[in-house]
This record gives C-alpha cells, sequence and structure tokens, in this order.
C-alpha cells in the first residue's frame, strides 16, 4: 500500500494495476460502507415520499380531490371560524391593474394565457355551526366554476397561477353573512389582503341603501360585478357583468328576422318605482297600442308561475316571449341598478332602452353599446317615445341584430359571462394579443369568411405595374372602339383585353381596331356568358383589374385614374362609379334593389369598377352555390353577385368614387341598353334575394361616403389640381 499526506487527511491506494492502469477507488471499509448505503437509502426513501406527495391527493391547495362534476357542499370539509379572525379591509377604490395587481404572477407564455386556479370547496361556519350563507354554493356559481375548471384558462397547479377564484359564493349579497364570509375569505391561503383575486357578484347591496358593489369587506381583489355605478366601479380593473337571468336557461327564444314589430315599445318589468310607472303611463296614453305597458299579474290560476308571465287589464301574456313582439324594451333602474331585464330583452332582439343614471353597462370596456342599445337620461323619460322615433328604421335593424348576438356571445349563459370576464382580464395582462374592437362587436357573418383582406398586401401596391382593361363586348364595334380610345388616355393602363363574347360574328380585322399605345388583346369566348367578364385570363398580369362594358364612353381619363389611385389605397375593395342600394321592404317581406340617389350605398356597378384579380379566381372557382349559373342563365346580376362574393370575403363595402351617380349611353337605345329594360329592376331584387338565400345571409354593407380627389369643389385653379376633369353627374 502507497499512502500520501494530503492537506487534513491521508489517502492510501492499492499498489496493484490492473490491466486498464491503476485501480483509482479506494476498498471501503465495511463502517464507510454501512454509512454510505444508510445515506443513499434515505435520499432514495425521501425522493419517493415526494413523488407521492406531489402526486397523492392531499393539501388544502389541491383540486385533485374536488372534481366540478361532483362538487357538493356536503363533501366540502368543515371550517370553523373564530369570532377573532380578521377581516379583511373594505376595498380600495384606488386599486388599478398596476397597483393592487401582480402582474409578474402571470409571467410570460407563449399562448398569451393567463391560468385560474380555483380554491377547493370548504363549508365554512361560525364558531356556534352557523353558516356564512344561507344558500352554500347555487346551481349559478357551480356553472361558472365548472366552465372555468373546463377552460384553458384553468390550472391545479397553485403555483402557476396568475388569478384565484374562491369557491365562496358571493353571487348574491341577500344569501350572505356579511363579515363571516369576510373572515371566511381572508382565511384562503393565497389571500394576501385579495392580491389577484377574483370575485363574482350579481346583486350587491341590500335594504335600504342597496350599495351598487359588493359590501363584504375584500381588500385589493378584483370585482366582477353585476350592478356598477361610476361610483363604485374601478375603472380598468373591476368588470361590469350582466345579471344572469334564469330564464335563458328555461327558455329557448328562437332568433327573430329584424325589422318592425307589433308593438313599438314595451316594458315587462313588475317592481319599478311608482314615479316611472305613472310615466310610463302617461306616454301609454299619449301612443296608444304601439306601447304596451306590462305589469305582474294578480289573477293567476294556481299552479301557474308567476315569472313567467306579464298582464295587462287582464289579458295575461307568456314572458319573456312577449318581448319579441317589440321594437324596443324599456330597462329602468329598480332598486339595484343592474337588471335580469337586460338579458331577456336581448335574448328577444329586442332594442333596450336603458333608463338608469350612472350604470355601468354590462362589459361595456369591451362592448360598443351605441350599436345595441339606447341610452336616455331618467330624466328624459318623458321624451323617451320622440327620441326612439328619430331612430332610421336601418339602425333599429342593425341594433335588433346586434342586441341578440351580445346575448348569444357574452349574456346567454354563466359560462359565457365567466369567458367573457377572463377574456377582458387576459386582454389587460397581455395587451399585445388583445381581441380587436371588430373581434369584440362584429358578429361572424359567415364561418370560411374572414374581415381580414385577403390579398395579403400589407403595403400600397406600386404604381408602375399599372391594371388591366377588361371589356365585355357582344357587336356594339362603333361604341367598342370609342371605348377603347378613352380608356387609353388613362396614364396607369398597363394592357386592353377584349372579351368577345359573340360567338356568331368574328371580331373586327387588326387594321381596323384602333391605334393605342398600350398592348390590346381579344379574347373569344365559347359560350355568351356574362361571367366571362370575371374570368381569370391568363392575359391579365397586373394586380388591379378594371372591369368596363362596350357603352361606358362617359368616363373621362381623369375619372379612371382617379379611381385607380384608390384602389392602389383600398386593394382589397371594389372600387366604382356609380352606386347601388339593396332595402329591406317590409311589406313584401323581402329585399329589393335601388338605384335612386340616396345617401347610402352597398353596391358599385361592374360596368366600370376596379377591383383585385384575385377575386376573378373566386367568382369562377369559389361562387356559392348555383349563382354563377343563375346569372348565366338570366344574362343579369354579374355585377351584384361579384359585390356580394367581396362583401363577404372582406366583410367591407364597396367605396364609390366621383360624383357620377348614373351611366348614360347617348347612342344606345331601349333594345341595346340591358339596363332599360322595364323587367331588369324586378329581376335585380329577384337577384337579391336569390344570393342573400345562397349565402345564408347579407354581406352587403351599408356606407354613406364617397372618394372625391382632394381639391374637387375648391376656388383653385384646375392647372394645378391633379384631377381637373373628375366628371358630371
Amino acid at each position: 500500500r502507497q499512502c500520501v499526506n494530503g492537506p487534513g487527511a491521508i489517502m492510501c491506494a492499492s499498489g496493484k494495476y490492473s490491466s486498464r492502469g491503476p485501480a483509482l477507488i479506494p476498498r471501503m471499509k465495511t463502517k464507510h460502507r454501512i454509512y454510505y448505503i444508510t445515506l443513499f437509502s434515505v435520499v432514495l426513501l425521501g425522493l419517493i415520499a415526494t413523488g407521492m406527495f406531489q402526486f397523492w391527493p392531499h393539501s388544502i391547495e389541491s383540486t385533485a380531490d374536488w372534481g366540478l362534476d361532483r362538487r357538493s357542499v356536503h363533501d366540502a370539509p368543515l371550517i370553523r371560524l373564530p369570532v377573532a379572525n380578521p377581516i379583511p379591509e373594505r376595498g380600495d377604490l384606488s386599486c388599478r391593474m398596476h397597483t393592487c395587481f401582480d402582474v409578474y404572477r402571470c409571467g410570460y407564455n407563449p399562448k398569451n394565457r393567463i391560468k385560474v386556479y380555483i380554491y377547493p370547496l370548504q363549508r365554512f361556519v361560525d364558531e356556534v355551526g352557523v353558516p356564512i350563507s344561507s344558500t352554500g354554493l347555487s346551481r349559478e356559481y357551480n356553472d361558472l366554476l365548472s366552465a372555468i375548471s373546463d377552460s384553458e384558462f384553468y390550472t391545479d397547479d397553485v403555483t402557476r397561477a396568475c388569478l384565484f377564484v374562491p369557491s365562496i359564493d358571493v353571487l348574491n349579497q341577500n344569501s350572505l353573512r356579511i363579515r363571516e364570509t369576510a373572515q371566511a375569505l381572508a382565511m384562503l391561503p393565497r389571500w394576501d389582503k385579495g392580491m389577484n383575486h377574483l370575485l363574482f357578484n350579481m346583486l350587491p347591496g341590500g335594504p335600504p341603501d342597496y350599495n351598487t358593489a359588493l359590501d363584504v369587506p375584500r381588500d385589493r381583489a378584483l370585482l366582477a360585478g353585476g350592478g356598477f355605478s361610476t361610483w363604485t366601479y374601478r375603472q380598468g380593473y373591476d368588470v361590469s357583468i350582466p345579471v344572469y337571468s334564469p330564464l335563458s336557461a328555461d327558455v329557448e327564444l328562437p332568433e327573430r328576422q329584424p325589422g318592425p314589430r307589433r308593438y313599438f315599445i314595451l316594458s315587462s318589468q313588475t317592481a319599478i318605482h311608482r314615479e316611472y310607472r305613472a310615466e310610463l303611463e302617461r306616454l301609454k296614453e299619449e301612443n296608444g297600442e304601439a306601447l304596451l305597458l306590462l305589469d305582474k299579474c294578480s289573477n293567476l290560476s294556481q299552479g301557474v308561475a308567476s315569472a313567467r308571465k306579464r298582464c295587462y287589464k287582464g289579458q295575461v301574456f307568456d314572458y319573456p316571449q312577449i318581448l319579441q313582439e317589440s321594437s324596443f324594451c324599456v330597462v329602468l333602474r329598480g332598486a339595484r341598478l343592474g337588471q335580469a331585464t337586460l338579458s331577456d330583452v336581448l335574448q328577444a332582439g329586442c332594442v333596450p332602452v336603458i333608463l338608469a343614471d350612472s350604470y355601468i353597462l354590462p362589459f361595456s370596456e369591451v362592448l360598443d353599446w351605441k350599436r345595441a342599445s339606447v341610452v336616455i337620461p331618467e330624466e328624459k323619460l318623458p321624451e323617451m317615445y320622440t327620441i326612439l322615433k328619430s331612430i332610421p328604421h336601418r339602425q333599429v335593424e342593425e341594433m335588433q341584430r346586434q342586441a341578440r348576438w351580445f346575448w348569444d356571445a357574452y349574456f346567454s349563459s354563466m359560462k359565457a359571462i365567466g369567458m367573457t370576464t377572463l377574456q377582458i382580464i387576459n386582454d389587460r395582462i397581455y395587451p399585445y394579443a388583445a381581441r380587436t374592437y371588430e373581434q369584440w362587436n362584429n358578429p361572424p357573418l359567415v364561418k370560411w369568411s374572414s374581415v381580414n383582406s385577403p390579398l395579403f398586401l400589407p403595403l400600397i401596391p406600386p404604381r408602375s405595374p399599372g391594371f388591366t382593361a377588361v371589356v365585355l363586348t357582344y357587336d356594339r364595334i362603333e361604341s367598342l372602339f370609342r371605348v377603347i380610345t378613352e380608356i387609353s388616355k388613362v396614364p396607369s393602363l398597363a394592357k386592353l383585353l377584349v372579351v368577345w363574347n359573340n360567338q356568331n360574328k368574328s371580331p373586327p380585322e387588326d387594321s381596323l381596331w384602333p391605334k393605342i399605345a398600350a398592348p390590346l388583346k381579344v379574347v373569344r369566348t365559347k359560350e355568351n356568358k356574362l361571367s366571362n367578364r370575371f374570368f381569370p385570363y391568363d392575359e391579365i398580369e397586373t394586380e388591379a383589374v378594371l372591369a368596363i362594358d362596350d357603352d361606358i364612353i362617359m368616363l373621362t381619363s381623369d375619372e379612371l385614374q382617379f379611381g385607380y389611385e384608390v384602389w392602389r389605397e383600398f386593394p382589397d375593395r371594389l372600387v366604382g362609379y356609380p352606386g347601388r342600394l339593396h332595402l329591406w321592404d317590409h311589406e313584401m317581406g323581402k329585399w329589393k334593389y335601388e338605384s335612386e340617389w340616396t345617401n347610402e350605398v352597398s353596391m358599385v356597378l361592374t360596368g366600370a369598377a376596379f377591383y383585385h384579380k384575385y377575386f376573378n379566381y373566386l367568382y369562377t372557382y369559389k361562387m356559392p352555390g348555383d349563382i354563377k349559373n343563375w346569372v348565366d342563365a338570366h344574362m343579369n346580376c354579374e355585377d351584384i353577385a361579384m359585390n356580394f362574393l367581396v362583401a363577404n370575403i372582406t366583410g367591407k363595402a364597396p367605396i364609390k368614387v366621383t360624383p357620377r351617380k348614373k351611366f348614360k349611353c347617348p347612342e344606345c337605345t331601349a333594345i341595346d341598353g340591358l339596363s332599360l329594360d322595364q323587367t331588369h329592376m324586378v329581376e335585380r331584387s329577384e337577384c337579391i334575394n336569390k344570393f342573400a338565400s345562397v349565402f345564408g345571409t347579407m354581406p352587403l354593407k351599408v356606407v354613406e361616403h364617397r372618394a372625391d380627389p382632394v381639391l374637387y369643389k375648391d376656388d383653385f385653379p384646375e392647372k394645378l389640381k391633379s384631377f381637373p376633369n373628375i366628371g358630371s353627374l
């Protein structure tokens, strides 16, 4: 053996060498071997115990033994609250996300989604065994917790949680013992003065004052409340939620087509202040059958649920079904600002008329209530009828449609309310990934459509390539040549493509065509179809296409060039000249085509219109149903079909440019001009109804503006204007 003195120890090694070199590990003495074996065993047992501790249901902060399907008050452990337990502070009205919320708990994650932890259910009682709540866990709160646990927000790992939701039900303050509930909140393991905790409350306050926020002291906890006023709402911190209507789960109201209803105004609330009821009765006397004023029923048969009935002078109405019979429905403040009636009214597709001063409307942080309701100051109640009569019919229909969609998306269930609340908080924490105004407020029309531009053109297309003019013609040679000559004067013309749609006659010889600087190509079709004008011809090499008829000789080169410049700024739109409008005919119960002068536009004629060639492919290969064949069979409405297609894909309206209202062909006769036929307007109305039926919706968007050159009307020298000859009406 060889021994070497080392600092503080003596190291000895065997003097023998193996075939692979000297033995570097000394042989242990028996007592050392026993020591290391014992140490290794202890470490191994510790690791096993740790693993069992992590995965075995055990602690108060684990939900592994609290599947929400089995959530029952009877199975929950009993927790006694000593009288001396601390009580949280009342609530800090100055709290904001940057002062009372720890965003660092949320951290960064690739999905930009907060994680929500639900405390396991416990039964809290005072020292003598009286529960803190008279109702325990309500069905509504159980539904809410179940929805959260089934969502992508949920985590059962308390260490990963960004937001904590107590399983203590505070939805209805009337059922709570205020002091004891506050003590129970303070006992939660992660309470930390309410930091990052979320409470849901729909019925705040109590008699006689009926405070507009939960009276339970809650420290810094966020409150999703159903009756906030401007005095109690902490903007950007709390979330205003609706008061859930139990009728939502019990009554299914089919969606009704927007339009005029049997009654103009309806009031269905039963417990409103006598002064408001007196004012409503006065409005009823002045306006007669236009206003229906309902109250609770006093003469119902035994066993009939009074909550499902309303009465007027002995006449009984089913509630909430009667709400669908009115254009506007009154939602007045009661003892509380938040009213479940608002949810019932939205479900019925009735436009709510809200008279509740200082009320913070549900989810108003993200929802644009001007699109779905009318908010009137309480002092203006006597003027309500006049105010509502001043709203245009089309706007009322849009509001009816939006009201119903708000209910479907955000009010229809406790799940919808809970998920909307969490999404709003999520958007605050990850603002760069937040939902846009359009996503919150624009109902999806067709599943495969998108409001995003399908053209993938983040920048304005360059001016240099210009546009390709596609002229559809049959046999009007003289008019065709004049159109070609006029178009050739447009600086941005890159190519002119003539679609010869006459199979019985050959196009003129090459020597007879106008001599122009741009390339001119003639394409002969196999069949006389209007859809040939929108075929994606290989000859179209530019992104911009100008579709133009062979009789549109009145457009000036300035008009055409300006139209192209506007298209460059909006390459996903139809940009055209004469505008047209679709209207709902209430008497006939269907859509109609309007070509008279109006303040609104929803279509532009493709007799002269710019668009992206991408839409040629969609028209030819992706047009829904039998629309393309229907157009070819009727030799009409290809322009309406293109307007439907573009609006449905982009979710946007066309752009009308320049003041021109009509195309006037001075040399065309009634025989030559298709649009002058007596049956033309009737058939185009039929087209709109046909296309709306095929699309399953009305995609056309109505706008009230057009695009004109900046100096068009200015008293300015003509030579200094970019487009001096912009044409006439």
